[in-house]
């Protein structure tokens, strides 16, 4: 679907901290400018990935700000705008509009929100009208609330609703959205080929963060349909996609990072870094990375 706007690879960067747990954007302007030599094209600002729930309201919106005018037209630029109540979703959304960014991800009602249908129809309903193309939120293991295909067709009858990010992890569930013919992204790091195969229109991927030139190889060479080369390539990828997933994902991530060459700090509290026994198995699944991703 070739008039799709956020086709590829998605970063959903993470939001680097300074030892005081602040916001460092001295290293964020760093960092995007080595993602855009990675060849990454399109950017999630405040991402899930990007501790989005951990950052304020002023602080979410100063960095999408930020973040905009640092890309300065060189790649696309998408914004979460999640919050719990309807009103700063739309108010974020248009600041989010002004600042630069072309589209939104939002997350459905959630914590003890609507699970019928007609809320969750009228929750995104109520977002579309900022004006910027809308991308649901697809994470029932964390929100409670499924987007089904029957939902996703529903969904797409909104103007300005644009598609859903899949992030159940469920390959066969991610599928059946797919194959609605409606705009469907992978956010899932260890299905990331097997969506590709499958037809999904685009991906935001967080562990990307500390992969960037072997990812944007693999998501061009799926778009060429050139299949060998995403399977030698995703050999490389998958130990340290498949390990991040399998807990402490955001540490595990920013560790990651750190590791390639791409450090963001350590997360915000009330994470911390990860746990020191843990990073010699991420180490040992990024060996291959490591020289690959090598600046």
């Amino acid at each position: 679907m070739s008039d799709f706007p956020f086709p590829g690879l998605n970063l959903a960067i993470a939001t680097p901290f300074d030892d005081t747990g602040r916001i460092d954007y001295g290293r964020l302007e760093h960092n995007v400018e080595r993602y855009l030599a990675a060849g990454v094209r399109s950017f999630l600002l405040s991402s899930g990935t990007g501790m989005h729930v951990y950052l304020s309201k002023e602080e979410s919106e100063e960095l999408i700000k930020r973040g905009a005018r640092i890309v300065d037209g060189r790649a696309k630029v998408i914004a979460q705008t999640s919050a719990l109540l309807i009103e700063d979703v739309v108010e974020r959304t248009v600041r989010a509009r002004d600042a630069g960014a072309e589209g939104v991800m939002v997350l459905p009602p959630f914590f003890e929100g609507p699970t019928d249908d007609q809320g969750i129809l009228d929750f995104y309903s109520e977002v579309a009208k900022a004006g910027l193309p809308v991308i649901g939120y697809n994470v029932p293991q964390a929100v409670g609330v499924a987007i089904t295909p029957e939902l996703l067709e529903k969904l797409n009858e909104i103007p300005g609703f644009c598609a859903v990010k899949d992030s159940g992890g469920d390959l066969a569930k991610q599928a059946a959205l797919i194959r609605t013919g409606r705009f469907v992204m992978n956010g899932a790091d260890p299905l990331v080929p097997y969506a590709l195969y499958a037809g999904c229109d685009g991906l935001i991927w967080g562990g990307a963060n500390f992969a960037p030139r072997t990812c944007v190889a693999l998501v061009n060479a799926a778009a060429e349909r050139k299949w060998d080369e995403v399977r030698e390539l995703w050999k490389i990828l998958e130990p340290a996609m498949g390990l991040i997933w399998e807990g402490d994902y955001v540490q595990s991530v920013y560790t990651a990072a750190e590791l390639t060459g791409y450090g963001a700090g350590v997360p915000r509290k009330p994470f911390r870094g990860l746990a020191s026994e843990k990073v010699p198995l991420l180490r040992k699944s990024l060996e291959a990375l490591m020289e690959r991703e090598a600046i």
